[in-house]
């Protein structure tokens, strides 16, 4: 059996007359969209009108929770509690679904955005919120994370869990992302994301930036889209994928095949 993975973006991260990221040409690449919820972006016009290009172009849709920082494009710590969390991603995730429901779909993945994601994956008590609000709106949601206290979280919650491969960011040997503040940590070589996603993909491993190889099933690969020559490279890394026998499709259909499969 080929490979088969998933190409996920973050879309709809505009708000009102604000657009960020080109939406239009990275739905024509991925195959699921993570959807901005109106926390750190998004408004109803613009979820309304991303879920319903989504359901035109067979896209699969994820909410995409933060913490309520509008100005901060979620990326600050609020200093919330475990059960505003869980309040706050029940909210989110409950007006995607409203949107999702009106078109005719619904939210099959959920991916937490910004520094809830980043808190999330070494926050047990965050981690359990996300989980629970998950399990309890729909047991059939996959938690996108990488490995950690989320990832646990969700599979102690019956959760199916799909591991995201961030092919932009250099990973340590324990498979986190080295953090931004440390050098090296973005890549910027379009040649060298190409060659360590399609190793990611293909073969299961990742270069650490200590040059030892890493061992790493991904179900899922983030591609962005809202910086200079970011859709030049999304496009590439889709077809070079398909170039080498790699099948691209929703998240929901990859990990079925690979729950088949196992």
């Amino acid at each position: 059996m080929n490979p088969i993975i998933d190409l996920v973006a973050d879309l709809g991260e505009g708000f009102g007359a604000y657009t960020i990221g080109d939406d239009s040409e990275l739905l024509e690449i991925v195959s699921s969209a993570n959807i901005a919820c109106g926390f750190h972006a998004g408004d109803p016009d613009i979820m309304a009108a991303t879920v319903a290009e989504c359901v035109r172009r067979g896209v699969g849709i994820g909410a995409h929770p933060s913490f309520p920082d509008l100005r901060g494009f979620g990326r600050r710590d609020m200093g919330l509690t475990a059960d505003e969390v869980r309040n706050d991603v029940l909210y989110q995730l409950g007006a995607l679904n409203g949107f999702a429901a009106f078109h005719g779909t619904k939210v099959t993945h959920l991916a937490p955005h910004g520094r809830l994601g980043n808190l999330v994956a070494v926050r047990d008590d965050y981690a359990k919120a996300v989980a629970e609000a998950a399990v309890r709106v729909d047991n059939e949601l996959i938690v996108v994370a990488q490995e950690g206290e989320l990832a646990a979280a969700s599979r102690d919650a019956g959760l199916d869990v799909a591991i995201v491969g961030i092919v932009d960011r250099a990973y340590q040997e324990d498979g986190t992302l080295v953090p931004r503040s440390q050098p090296g940590a973005v890549l910027h070589d379009p040649t060298e994301i190409v060659d360590r996603t399609l190793r990611m993909v293909v073969e299961g491993k990742v270069r650490c930036a200590n040059g030892a190889d890493l061992d790493i099933a991904v179900d899922t690969l983030l591609l962005h889209g809202d910086n200079p020559g970011a859709v030049q490279l999304a496009r590439r890394i889709r077809s070079e994928l398909i170039t080498a026998g790699v099948h691209i499709a929703p998240l929901a259909e990859v990990m079925d095949a690979k729950k088949k499969a196992a």
